[in-house]
């Protein structure tokens, strides 16, 4: 008996002490969670009982270099449903379904979800955000948001760029300058019970979003539209694959205008901008919107031709291995090792100077400069005007060029270098070769991005670009910008002559790979004034149909340009006397013509230089006259006179 006390008395002792020991775990996890982990579980406990909710930031705005804004926000909204909160969920799957224009399955999908919040759809129109504010549905969140617009569609699209769904830059200038547009994101913190439920009237904690920085370009929407009309008609007269045509400052790298014909409408750029006669895969699609969105100018390498004819004439003047009255002859080809090379005039040109091979663009002669310079110092010249590497343009998606290893140089590949082929680049690097050789020898970093402000217009950052100085002479350069003048008042380029402007520049027609398919891409880069460069132009046209010539048929389009844009930049035309006597140019007086009867008004006009003369009314007195007496009009100026 007294045995079984004493088992009974341990085995209690051992439950006690087994439960005293417990309890003490108990308790110190308690003090542990209390004490050291208050703070942990407090900011759970928060988290479980808040709801957030993003509120977007506003865009920062583009502007051109006149302050013209050409990607800017639209408000929308977001639409979302909360699953614990919806009281009538077939109600709301029909109504989100009609006002939405979604599937009632997919909208099903989101309703019967169980999460903490669902969105439904975004980049919602305001008009329809209100119509369903206006049900007062339970559950379902109508929160503000924006969606990028672009007030001239097209414009400029493959530069620009544009934005996804969540408001991010997809390609372009969008996604350059994306983390000074962007923005930062509000918040919207709601109370919520252990079910997820918002509580009625509680205090609705609210974080304001910062709106992204605004960016100004150099790119002027009035340039840019000059351009774009120049290139669909030529686009469209020679039923082209594309054109392109880039404008810049050459002093300072500054675009004013880069054109990608057929654009994209940047508020549908997941519509194709060509008419597709099949049903298309997915993949497909995606690969033409990918190539619709390219931006050819500098991520498309090609074989610039003639035009490349300037770089080499730089080399050779900067090597001294020519002198503009070094004679030539060209029978129509120039024979290399085992090579005979042509000539694009097959018959020849004959003897020639340097100047005149230049006005020619006579192959034999810069074969002939070409092997005078040599490779080593032909590639030389090729790094300091930058063709081994990006133009650095802040764009995405430049390309690279593609050159032999200097190894891999021989006499023919020389050859062919040296007017233009068996290497390529991309439009925008021989366009900033181009500028060096004729705005004094400095190297120029070609760009859109002048600076970034805030909301308030506060400037944040002005931003610069990389140049440097004497990549070639200034002897050179002047030299060069006299003979390309003269390419355009005597040579090939003449179809780009334009009075007073004192153009120069230089033609090229590329024969596409492979050799002898029939396809070209005929080009021309001309600048004004010729004597101190304020603008360049490069307008390429890829496989025109019919005649091809680059002096015939590119020419004119950066004639056409210029024609506009010269006066709109405050470029004031200066004619020499040849000029004005041939193209009857200057001012005339205008007599006074009231009060005489029409005969003699008709003797006294026939005295004076004016254009159509329009006469007004039945009688046989002037009575009154358009310009006024006196007033100094240009020659050929219309005359309106009134006749009572």
């Amino acid at each position: 008996m007294m045995k079984n006390k004493t088992y009974n008395r341990r085995n209690l002792t051992v439950v006690v002490s087994i439960i005293i020991l417990v309890s003490a775990c108990l308790m110190g996890r308690l003090a542990y969670l209390m004490i050291f982990k208050s703070e942990y579980y407090a900011a759970r406990a928060k988290v479980l009982h808040e709801r957030e909710r993003a509120i977007k930031a506003e865009r920062g705005i583009i502007y051109d270099r006149n302050g013209v804004a050409i990607a800017t926000n639209k408000p929308v909204s977001t639409i979302s449903v909360i699953h614990s909160q919806i009281t009538d969920p077939e109600k709301v799957i029909d109504v989100l379904s009609s006002l939405l224009s979604l599937s009632e399955d997919k909208v099903r999908k989101r309703v019967e979800k169980v999460s903490s919040i669902e969105k439904v759809k975004s980049n919602v129109d305001k008009e329809i955000a209100d119509k369903i504010r206006e049900y007062d549905l339970d559950g379902v969140m109508v929160d503000e948001d924006y969606k990028r617009y672009y007030p001239f569609s097209s414009l400029a699209s493959k530069v620009i760029g544009f934005t996804g769904s969540d408001n991010q830059g997809i390609i372009g200038l969008e996604v350059k300058y994306e983390d000074f547009l962007k923005g930062i994101d509000g918040q919207i913190l709601t109370l919520t019970n252990a079910r997820g439920v918002e509580i009625p009237n509680a205090a609705e904690d609210r974080i304001e979003p910062q709106a992204g920085d605004n960016l100004y370009l150099s790119l002027d929407v009035n340039i840019q539209k000059y351009a774009e009309q120049a290139a669909k008609k030529v686009y469209e007269a020679k039923q082209a694959k594309s054109v392109k045509v880039i404008i810049l400052n050459p002093k300072n790298g500054e675009i004013y205008s880069m054109v990608n014909i057929p654009e994209f409408d940047l508020n549908d750029p997941y519509t194709l901008n060509t008419e597709v006669g099949t049903t298309l895969t997915s993949k497909q699609k995606n690969d033409l919107l990918n190539n619709m969105w390219r931006n050819a100018c500098i991520s498309d390498t090609y074989e610039p031709g003639s035009t490349f004819k300037i770089v080499t004439a730089t080399a050779a003047l900067e090597e001294g291995v020519v002198k503009l009255t070094d004679n030539f002859y060209c029978p129509g080809y120039a024979v290399v090792e085992d090579r005979k090379i042509r000539c694009h005039k097959t018959s020849g040109h004959g003897a020639e100077t340097f100047v005149d091979g230049i006005k020619n663009s006579c192959n034999p002669v810069f074969i002939e400069i070409g092997s005078r310079v040599g490779a080593k110092n032909m590639y030389k010249y090729y790094d300091r005007l930058g063709l081994f590497q990006k133009t650095g343009v802040d764009e995405p998606g430049e390309a690279s060029s593609i050159f032999h290893k200097i190894d891999n140089v021989g006499a023919v590949e020389l050859a062919t270098m040296s007017f233009g082929q068996s290497f390529q680049i991309t439009p925008l690097q021989l366009l900033k070769a181009a500028s060096s050789i004729v705005n004094g020898g400095n190297a120029i970093t070609p760009h859109f991005g002048v600076k970034i402000t805030n909301e308030q217009g506060d400037l944040v950052k002005n931003l610069t670009f990389k140049t440097s100085d004497n990549v070639v002479s200034k002897k050179t350069s002047d030299t060069m910008k006299e003979l390309l003048e003269a390419v355009v008042t005597s040579g090939g380029g003449q179809r780009a002559y334009l009075p007073g402007y004192h153009i120069g520049g230089k033609t090229a027609t590329s024969q596409k790979l492979p050799r002898g398919n029939g396809k070209y891409i005929s080009s021309f880069i001309g600048f004004a004034p010729a004597n101190d460069p304020q603008v360049m132009a490069m307008v390429l046209i890829d496989e025109p149909v019919g005649i091809y010539y680059g002096g015939t048929i590119a020419a004119p389009v950066v004639k056409e340009i210029f024609d506009n844009i010269l006066p709109y930049l405050g470029i004031q035309p200066r004619y020499t006397e040849e000029e004005m006597k041939k193209n009857n140019i200057g001012e005339i007086t205008v007599p006074n013509l009231v009060g005489m009867d029409l005969k003699k008004a008709k003797e006294l006009i026939s005295t004076y230089e004016f254009g159509e003369i329009h006469y007004l009314g039945e009688g046989t007195k002037v009575v009154e006259q358009f310009p006024l007496s006196g007033e100094k009009v240009d020659k050929n100026s219309s005359l309106i006179l009134y006749l009572e």
